[in-house]
């Protein structure tokens, strides 16, 4: 049957199992606008900025691990969507940028609104493609979602001219592909995989660090199964938050620049280390010369390429996360660690990083934890980057795969409202909290719009300190409190809610923070609160730059505990 590029689009989507597109309209979309009426079972959520529309699609992503779709014009609209693109491709999310360009005879002649989006987006997406003939579209829809969703998964992009979406065809679903070069390797060596046994076997002091290739994988129960078989401690990344219970006996927290101390310490003082799916990044190793220094490393992930990029390893096996592990473990005997276990045990005690201290004035992190124990840890939690992102991630225990959903490879202030919005349409019978910082809020704040015209039930905590925390924090301990570029002007940003048409309270004492979070979850559609916290409240732990993993600074005074 004939068809147009638009409706080729759209059909090739819905065989794919696309139901939601994140996007925004413009003139070279028009024909596509005019189509998608017809395609009930595409739901199409308009955002305010094309950047929104990438965050959006790349936290629904996350939370449904289906591929994440945006949509956007030419030129500014296709340039807008770069910031979220690079978002995903540093965090390993699926996502599919459509955008539109000027008609094929125009292009190259800088008319009205024409950019080189595939050109400038090659160094940040696995597949990108001009589409210029229509009978090439719908392969390339197949291929584009192929490349996004396998191996290690990415942003790939389809840039379609005008006439393209207009032109007609005999449309012919593919039932396959051929791509000869893009052949990833699923399944480990064996004979890696005996090393590796053969080394946690062994080993007296291990530590598992898994990272966010455990959530893509879904390798949770395998995880499990590992750690518990061998009785080997489990540290996640930033981005496997999640991936293993924080409630198990064998979690000991996340690792890092901000990580807790004792996790930090463990990897310092191991003699063996089983990285999952992480691909150690500067803020999670700390000074690379020094990680691990007494330790052996054995690496699984599916991209050879981040095998030995950051730091030489003994044992490296590529691999799919959840294949490698279910052969790894029938290898596995069992074990006790109860020795190295206790002296993990002992470092908690001397470090304890989730307690909050008393204080007069609201702190963030008693925020966080009133949060925790409101919705019983039973919620989705998105947040940007800065200050608030550290203390979410401290001080809300996440058992839940895929309940902690952040910009990590890039840290993208403004992901926060836009990646709520994704997530609470790709889990619409979870909770969902939106907890901001009052800089990155601001970044992408027309995006209250969307939850109101979509009415979407999404919690919002904005954390009002007058600055941009993280840099002045890092003035204060690194450049001596020279706090320049850092001060905040903020409006009232309970009146910009109401304006919005969206409920709002302002919290400025800690005994209305319980009933504020109460009082936002009981109420049907988006509810903001304005928490005005401690200006100069520092995230701890933190590893200054250029320092050992064990070189963390803590908080200066004694806490008062609140423990997990």
């Amino acid at each position: 049957m004939m068809k147009t590029g638009a409706e080729i689009l759209c059909e090739s989507l819905i065989k794919e199992g696309v139901e939601v597109i994140f996007g925004f309209p413009g003139g070279v979309l028009l024909p596509l606008y005019d189509t998608l009426p017809r395609y009930p079972e595409l739901r199409h959520i308009l955002v305010r900025h094309e950047q929104g529309a990438a965050h959006a699609a790349d936290a629904y992503a996350r939370v449904t691990g289906k591929i994440g779709v945006c949509l956007a014009t030419s030129g500014p609209g296709a340039t807008n969507l770069v910031t979220g693109i690079a978002n995903a491709y540093l965090d390993c999310v699926p996502l599919l940028a459509i955008t539109g360009q000027v008609p094929t005879n125009f292009i190259g002649k800088d008319a009205f609104q024409e950019i080189d989006i595939t050109g400038i987006t090659i160094p940040i997406t696995k597949f990108n493609h001009l589409v210029t003939d229509i009978e090439d579209l719908a392969m390339l829809i197949k291929e584009a979602i192929y490349v996004a969703k396998t191996g290690k998964p990415g942003p790939v992009l389809l840039d379609i001219p005008r006439d393209v979406f207009q032109g007609k065809t005999e449309f012919v679903y593919p039932d396959k592909i051929d791509l000869p070069g893009f052949k990833p390797k699923l399944f480990g060596h064996p004979s890696q995989i005996k090393k590796a046994a053969d080394l946690i076997n062994t080993a007296e002091r291990p530590v598992i660090i898994a990272g966010h290739g455990v959530n893509i994988a879904t390798a949770y129960l395998e995880l499990k199964e590992l750690a518990e078989k061998s009785q080997v401690p489990v540290v996640t990344t930033f981005l496997g938050i999640g991936c293993f219970p924080e409630s198990h006996v064998l979690s000991y927290g996340w690792l890092g620049m901000h990580g807790m101390g004792y996790a930090n310490k463990a990897i310092h003082s191991s003699d063996l280390v089983i990285a999952i799916g992480m691909r150690f990044d500067d803020r999670a190793t700390g000074l690379v010369a020094s990680f691990a220094p007494n330790a052996q490393i054995i690496h699984i992930d599916v991209d050879p390429a981040e095998i030995g990029k950051n730091l030489p390893v003994d044992v490296p096996i590529v691999g799919d996360v959840k294949n490698v592990l279910q052969v790894l473990n029938k290898q596995i005997v069992k074990r006790e660690h109860i020795i190295w276990l206790s002296q993990l045990d002992e470092w908690r005690a001397m470090h304890p990083a989730t307690e909050i201290r008393d204080h007069e004035n609201v702190l963030p992190q008693y925020i966080i934890r009133q949060i925790h124990e409101a919705t019983r840890g039973d919620a989705i939690i998105v947040t940007g980057v800065g200050q608030a992102q550290m203390w979410a991630a401290q001080y809300f225990f996440y058992d839940k795969p895929n309940s902690f959903i952040s910009s990590g490879g890039l840290g993208t202030m403004g992901f926060e409202l836009p990646g709520a919005i994704g997530a609470k349409v790709g889990a619409p019978n979870e909770t969902v909290w939106c907890i901001a910082g009052d800089g990155g809020f601001q970044m992408t704040v027309q995006e209250l719009a969307t939850m109101v015209q979509e009415d979407l039930d999404i919690n919002i905590a904005v954390f009002n300190n007058g600055y941009l925390g993280m840099v002045r924090q890092w003035q204060e301990l690194i450049y001596n409190k020279r706090y320049f570029g850092t001060q905040l002007y903020n409006p009232d940003f309970v009146k910009i809610a109401e304006a919005y048409g969206i409920k709002g309270v302002r919290v400025s004492k800690k005994i209305d923070v319980r009933p504020a979070i109460e009082k936002s979850m009981a109420h049907k559609g988006p509810f903001l609160i304005e928490f005005v916290v401690e200006p100069e409240e520092n995230v701890y732990p933190f590893v200054p730059p250029g320092k050992m993993l064990v070189e963390f600074l803590e908080l200066p005074k004694p806490a008062t505990s609140l423990k997990k």
